[in-house]
């Protein structure tokens, strides 16, 4: 299921690879493993976990290996046991141990985020409500991390300051209003229904329903004041909870009545997934 541009990936991994093997490479491998011998290695899940980041685990040992035979047991969004392996490789030793640790992070991580987001959207299903990731991502694997969590079931949100406009309080503190905000972004070109702004009151959410913004975002809204807003906008702007959600809450958030839940800890605080390398020759 990976949309990556072959290039972009290539770039993440090949900037992974340089920092650990730095200008000296794996000198411990260099130095005991004979550089002929030849190996098979299997990548394992050692928890039940969604799967996700196959193709820089893979790309981590083609870069160090280019003939390495790869044996793929699974994709991206698959569910696996205890167990199970996800990917099997056939090539030089030395050259799948020089890639392990890179491919392991980047399995690590990516299964990790899309276990815990198939577990946040089991959480509000049948709710009607969306869940979302943000741009609190690790630096330089965005794309990573936003490929994760659609292999969970989740839905992207915007990829980053480029693709959406959206209006922040940090935005409105350098003297805008609400409404004066939305003006400005309808004024630049963008249409209403495109504008997303971060309102905090109910007040600021009828303004910006008046000024036409196309979605609301209600930033660290309690139960009471979220199901207020949404009967207040009545179908008229699109509401996406957003501010400190955490696995656990999400259904009383999502039963609220919203469209969208935005969930940061996604990408920033959810555990790697505990996943092994093993090698045998």
């Amino acid at each position: 299921m990976s949309t990556i541009d072959p290039a972009v990936l290539a770039r993440i991994v090949r900037t992974a690879l340089e920092e650990d093997l730095g200008t000296r490479g794996d000198v411990t491998t260099a130095a005991i493993v004979d550089s002929s011998l030849s190996a098979v290695v299997r990548f394992v899940a050692r928890q039940p976990l969604v799967v996700a980041g196959v193709d820089s685990a893979v790309e981590s040992m083609r870069q160090r290996e280019p003939g390495v035979e790869i044996e793929a047991h699974c994709s991206d969004g698959d569910r696996l046991v205890a167990g199970a392996t996800i990917v099997r490789a056939r090539g030089r030793a030395a050259r799948l141990l020089e890639a392990e640790r890179t491919a392991l992070n980047f399995l690590m991580r990516a299964c990790g985020i899309a276990t815990a987001t198939a577990a946040a959207v089991a959480e509000i299903a049948g709710t009607g409500a969306q869940l979302l990731d943000t741009r609190k991502t690790a630096p330089g694997l965005r794309v990573l991390d936003k490929q994760a969590v659609r292999a969970g079931g989740g839905t992207n949100h915007r990829m980053g300051l480029f693709d959406a406009v959206l209006i922040k309080d940090t935005h409105l503190r350098t003297g805008l209003d609400v409404t004066g905000a939305i003006a400005r972004a309808r004024s630049a070109g963008h249409p209403a229904t495109a504008i997303a702004i971060e309102v905090s009151t109910l007040e600021d959410l009828e303004g910006a329903i008046e000024a036409g913004a196309g979605r609301a975002l209600l930033d660290n809204m309690d139960l009471p004041t979220m199901r207020a807003a949404v009967e207040l906008a009545g179908g008229r702007i699109l509401l996406e909870a957003s501010g400190g959600l955490r696995p656990g809450s999400l259904r009383a958030v999502a039963q609220t009545g919203v469209d969208f839940l935005s969930v940061g800890w996604l990408t920033h605080s959810a555990p790697s997934a505990d996943v092994a390398m093993e090698l045998g020759q």
